[in-house]
């Protein structure tokens, strides 16, 4: 087939082992995006065996491949006058489909190979949308912990004056993610639109008073929760009556907890970096509201919730994950969730596990979960909620409008119905009722972006 201009000639086939080593030799000390990278293509190897397109113009290799990484020095000035300096950067992984689209972190333990991770993982879910975004992620190794408003004010103002000359609503379009909420999204716009003297979408998550969407901020948790919903009326059950056990204690943590709640779940536990409550009564809606008040406003540790409630107990440096459960929602971070962790709750009776966070399971864990077949949806699928909304909004800063809640909410549930069909459609095998969800996800979101960039030819 001619694609205009020369077409590559047939060659051997690179074998999965031989297609991972190259990845490792071109990324040296990159041990999430290898990890991110290999989980995908574990199964696009094997969709792809058959087809000589996609083999003959490397498009699995080229997408494994960011068309640019940024990175850039961050100087600011704290409250006591010192200058301080903060590593930037911006990946702007694939654009076949539509601008670069993804988050912006703040948090100490961010690097190079953490955000390629991201972007690499942000293409294919954007993929799944059915939206027309790319995939992209950026971020600082800044901690927003303990700092003044002024402080992380300066800070986003000098992150965004080296960012702005990379971004716009046509080009790359970044949102919030951990470190970075309605705030800093605030004083990232007003920075950008001060040097540009443009008022453009240019970044989502913002407030509903210069351009933001509503539902936004819950999103991504309710998506989750829509899916795991979806997954559970596979196999003839319903979220109520089930014990959740949710890690994190964030935006996507509270507000999946919010929507379990809501469907007639029972939330068991909720946790942060130093550890995780366990409250056996449930986490009803007015702890959840206690819960986000605490952490947005007071800035507290969740480990204060078992002093306010006394039915809750915290286990320092633990994780939820030993807690006897139905349905597990883990909302925090990258590989919070490993491979000891997964059988655990294969052991005490967990039969769903819906990911509110960014590969959240290690390898091996994951593993665990497929070879039991239970329902396992991936963070590509399971949190899109997030950046679905987000794409929304692009849509409806760029006609000038804003949609009420009614409908929002409608396309929420209309886009995650949808990224459950095509879970179901690549990820069930031959002879099996058991749908594999990290297959599915992992082929749909490929088969959409490779098709586009075949049709571009060799760029």
């Amino acid at each position: 087939m001619n694609r205009g201009g020369s077409v590559p000639k047939a060659s051997e086939h690179v074998d999965f082992n031989a297609f991972m080593e190259g990845v490792k030799r071109r990324n040296p000390a990159q041990p999430e995006f290898v990890q991110a990278v290999e989980e995908v293509a574990e199964d696009i190897f094997d969709f792809i065996q058959d087809k000589e397109e996609y083999h003959r113009w490397q498009i699995l290799r080229r997408i494994a491949e960011p068309d640019r990484v940024v990175s850039f020095r961050v100087c600011w000035e704290d409250d006591n006058h010192n200058i301080r300096v903060q590593r930037g950067w911006r990946v702007q992984n694939n654009n076949a489909i539509g601008p670069y689209k993804g988050g912006i972190r703040f948090h100490p333990s961010v690097t190079e190979s953490v955000l390629k991770f991201l972007a690499f993982e942000q293409t294919f879910k954007n993929a799944l949308t059915g939206l027309p975004m790319g995939g992209g992620k950026g971020g600082a190794n800044f901690n927003p912990k303990g700092k003044s408003d002024a402080e992380i004010m300066r800070f986003c103002q000098s992150y965004m004056t080296e960012l702005y000359r990379h971004i716009g609503a046509n080009i790359d379009v970044p949102a919030g993610d951990i470190g970075v909420g309605a705030r800093e999204i605030g004083y990232m716009f007003g920075q950008y639109k001060r040097i540009t003297n443009s008022f453009e979408g240019v970044l989502t998550g913002k407030g509903l008073e210069y351009g933001g969407s509503l539902i936004r901020t819950e999103a991504t948790g309710y998506g989750a929760v829509y899916f795991l919903e979806n997954m559970l009326k596979t196999r003839g059950q319903e979220l109520a009556g089930k014990r959740a056990v949710i890690s994190g204690s964030g935006n996507v943590a509270t507000h999946a907890a919010e929507k379990v709640v809501q469907l007639g779940g029972k939330v068991l536990t909720l946790s942060d970096s130093e550890g995780f409550v366990h409250d056996p009564d449930g986490i009803d809606q007015e702890k959840i509201d206690w819960v986000k008040a605490h952490k947005t406003k007071r800035r507290g540790r969740i480990s204060q919730y078992a002093d306010e409630f006394k039915s809750a107990t915290f286990h320092a440096g633990k994780r939820p994950w030993g807690v006897e459960c139905d349905v597990a929602l883990p909302c925090a971070t990258q590989n919070e969730l490993l491979a000891d962790d997964a059988r655990a709750l294969v052991k005490n009776g967990c039969i769903a596990v819906s990911e509110g966070a960014n590969m959240p399971t290690d390898l091996e864990g994951a593993h665990v979960f497929r070879d039991a077949q239970i329902l396992y949806a991936p963070g590509k699928a399971a949190n899109a909620g997030g950046v679905a909304v987000s794409g929304l909004e692009m849509s409806q800063n760029s006609a000038r409008i804003s949609w009420k809640e009614a409908e929002l909410q409608q396309l929420l549930r209309d886009i995650m119905d949808g990224i459950h069909g095509r879970c179901l459609t690549y990820g069930r095998r031959d002879g099996s009722d058991y749908v594999d969800y990290v297959r599915g996800a992992n082929i749909a979101g490929f088969k959409k972006v490779a098709d586009a960039m075949l049709a571009f030819g060799v760029v």
